[in-house]
């Protein structure tokens, strides 16, 4: 590195420092001082002025006091004007006296005693005799020279009879503070020269073993820890010396730890079974492992400094800010038609002290066999639902009353048995949905659509749950009279209905209130089938739909759950190209929200 001149970094610094710092100082004292001078003298101007104009007033007031003979007018005018001529003075450019009605009465200028009896146009005059107080201030003339005026009213028998009017060359006063102001001047600029010099003196001191400093630390930078910086003191640069040399020496044995960790962690990675990869803040891989090379099927050479998004085939899924906010795992489906293969994707944020992001740790896990024990439990609990319950419970309900003696009614009795029959048969329907179930997993579905008056298919299943309730809970129906006329699958749709209303009866308090609600839509309608249960907690809404997940798992038991119900109506919603939610306020209660398509146009077109 070209070695820095006296007028180039820290020593220009330095040398500035102590010239502004002077400047400042002398600029400071130079203000202040004359600014207190001009005050000073300014006073001392008109202090000196007013003293002799005491005693001239008094003795014009006496000369209006002396009687007079015929003549008294021009008499009075000549002692006057002898009195204006003994005390102007060389601070003094003029003096007149002006009578009450502010006609010049005397003046001091030889040369210009034909004034004298004219009548005066400044207004200063007037004002000093109607206010018979002083008037004094200081304005430029016409040669841009400062001069003091001054108005001060004579009193006879406490009446003003005449003005004094002087005019100070206060201009002087502001010569003399102009040549002190240039003699501040001078003396700063010989300050500024001296200090100059000794501030490169200085600088040259200070800068020396930091410019040392400075080639010891762009060593270290290259790995070079052996030089070591000369100390020249054992003042503070000196113990900064020390400490540089200190760090140079534990920098030199962190590094030594550093490349020993680091051969491990290389080792560690080497041989881990789960794939690792490591980004930095761009997203760009810049470590891999050999497990993860497998996993992927690919080469280190060919994977570095491309972006992660690529090389995990997640674009148009994912941003890598997506990513880096993704606090769940993400299922990699690698799999082929003869052979599956899934992992499961966890991403850790890298973080500097500060909190900023340097990167993103990905951690590849193999879950092809979990995938396969997962989806082989989906098959066995195709076998059994607690959807059987609702239908089981109708059918006791209608063979108690028939045990009871409506078997005898030979009206009642037929359409019991045909319920119960339908019952029976409904059973059968839900056992092969539950296997359909399983084969909507593979895309093998189809759905047996028929049109219907939706209101009156609603009404008929809240009146088989309203019959077969065995808890005090009362039913509230917001459904339209009139005819919706929809296109579904009435055994899918049915069960569908089952299950959310059997839950709604599981969760509802004692008393409590089911309310069951159709709104129309020009392209849909909504379901809407809210419970006054204890509800479901914000933070697992979203998951209520997912097979077998429970949030209370003691309480689902206890009602004969499995955590299939709500997952078998939203398969069934979507065949139906619906859409199914959850709504809830902890301890008042759940709302499920499902849609169907509708079109009233046909249905006008229908009728």
């Amino acid at each position: 590195m070209e070695k820095s001149s006296i007028f180039s970094s820290i020593r220009l610094k330095f040398i500035l420092f102590f010239v502004l710092l002077i400047l400042i100082a002398m600029q400071i004292i130079g203000v202040y001082f004359v600014r207190e001078l001009e005050v000073k003298l300014t006073d001392n101007f008109k202090n000196s002025i007013l003293n002799r104009v005491n005693l001239l007033k008094y003795n014009i007031e006496q000369e209006f006091i002396v009687e007079r003979d015929e003549d008294g007018l021009e008499s009075l005018r000549t002692e006057i004007r002898s009195l204006l001529y003994e005390n102007k003075s060389n601070d003094i450019h003029l003096i007149m006296v002006y009578d009450k009605n502010s006609r010049v009465l005397a003046t001091s200028d030889y040369n210009n005693q034909g004034i004298v009896g004219q009548k005066t146009t400044d207004k200063n005059v007037s004002r000093t005799i109607v206010t018979a107080s002083t008037i004094q201030n200081t304005l430029q003339n016409e040669n841009n020279e400062r001069v003091w005026y001054l108005y001060v009213p004579i009193h006879v028998n406490d009446q003003v009879e005449a003005v004094l009017y002087i005019e100070g060359d206060i201009e002087q006063v502001f010569s003399q503070i102009q040549v002190i102001t240039g003699v501040l001047v001078t003396g700063t600029a010989i300050a500024l020269g001296i200090t100059a010099v000794l501030a490169v003196f200085v600088a040259q001191t200070v800068t020396r073993p930091i410019m040392d400093m400075e080639k010891q630390a762009q060593a270290m930078a290259r790995g070079n820890f052996s030089r070591k910086v000369k100390v020249y003191g054992n003042d503070e640069i000196g113990q900064l010396a020390n400490a540089f040399n200190n760090l140079s020496r534990k920098l030199k044995d962190e590094q030594a730890k550093t490349d020993s960790e680091k051969r491990k962690l290389s080792s560690i990675l080497k041989y881990m079974t789960d794939g690792v990869i490591s980004t930095d803040r761009r997203g760009r891989i810049i470590l891999i492992n050999e497990a993860a090379e497998y996993m992927l099927n690919v080469s280190r050479e060919t994977v570095i400094s491309k972006p992660i998004i690529s090389v995990l085939g997640l674009e148009g899924e994912y941003t890598f800010e997506e990513l880096t906010e993704e606090t769940d795992s993400v299922i990699l489906d690698f799999s082929t038609k003869e052979n599956p293969f899934i992992l499961r994707a966890n991403f850790s944020i890298i973080q500097k002290e500060t909190g900023i992001m340097n990167g993103l740790i990905v951690v590849l896990h193999d879950i092809t066999e979990q995938e396969k024990i997962e989806r082989d439990r989906r098959e066995f609990v195709a076998n059994v639902s607690h959807e059987l319950r609702t239908p089981l419970t109708t059918m006791r309900s209608y063979l108690e009353a028939l045990s009871e003696g409506a078997w005898k009614d030979k009206e009642i009795a037929p359409r019991f048995l045909n319920v119960t029959q339908n019952e029976t048969e409904r059973m059968i329907r839900l056992v092969n949905d539950l296997l359909q179930l399983s084969k909507m997993d593979s895309k093998d579905y189809v759905l047996n659509k028929a049109r219907l008056d939706f209101s009156r298919f609603f009404n008929h299943i809240i009146d088989r749950f309203e019959m077969s309730k065995d808890r005090n809970v009362e039913f509230v129906r917001k459904i339209p009279k009139t005819q919706i006329m929809v296109n579904i699958d009435q055994d899918k749709i049915t069960q569908v209905l089952d299950n959310i209303i059997s839950n709604a009866l599981k969760y509802s308090p004692d008393g409590g209130v089911i309310t069951c609600q159709v709104i129309m839509y020009h392209e849909h309608i909504e379901v809407k089938i809210s419970d006054q249960g204890v509800g479901i907690p914000k933070e697992n809404i979203h998951r209520i739909f997912e097979r077998f997940y429970r949030v209370d798992k003691a309480r689902a038991r206890r009602f004969g759950g499995t955590g299939l119900g709500l997952a078998i109506a939203k398969e069934m919603i979507q065949a139906h190209h619906g859409q199914i939610w959850a709504t809830s306020i902890e301890g008042k209660g759940t709302t499920i929200h499902f849609t169907l398509p509708f079109d009233r146009d046909q249905g006008d077109d229908f009728y």
